[in-house]
């Protein structure tokens, strides 16, 4: 009981920890969507995992189920609240970035919930190599003349 505990607690703080990178970065830039919106996609999502895979471990002898049935309900969820995230004005869209990085967050609390722990803090360096590095790459791109 009390090394579950203990386990659950690490992918709790290494899901706040991964998705704070990211949403801190958000944060920074004054995006609508900010570290605590990342934080809470992350760990909700990584709650539902969890949830998922004890619930089939529960009844996977007494009944057919499919623990990504849940899952895959997360993709959809976060994929409608992603959306709200983008708003088009005239020839301007903007929320892109924080939208796929909500959708991110999302994936990187499935990952931990799942248990993929080194899949989950490389793909956070990388969008955080993203966000921060080819930002800069971005804006010399933009006063470049072809």
């Amino acid at each position: 009981m009390l090394f579950e505990f203990v386990e659950l607690m690490e992918k709790i703080l290494l899901t706040i920890l991964l998705s704070s990178l990211i949403g801190g970065e958000r944060e920074l830039r004054h995006k609508g969507a900010g570290l605590r919106t990342h934080i809470l996609v992350s760990v909700g999502s990584a709650l539902i995992v969890l949830t998922s895979f004890h619930v089939f471990d529960i009844y996977k002898d007494q009944t057919m189920i499919d623990p990504t049935r849940m899952i895959t309900g997360i993709v959809t969820g976060v994929g409608f609240l992603c959306a709200g995230a983008i708003i088009r004005g005239g020839n301007q869209v903007t929320g892109l970035t924080t939208a796929a990085t909500l959708w991110i967050v999302a994936g990187l609390g499935m990952a931990v919930g799942a248990g993929l722990y080194s899949a989950a803090i490389l793909f956070t360096l990388v969008v955080f190599f993203v966000l921060i590095g080819v930002r800069k790459f971005e804006k010399k791109l933009k006063h470049t003349k072809l």
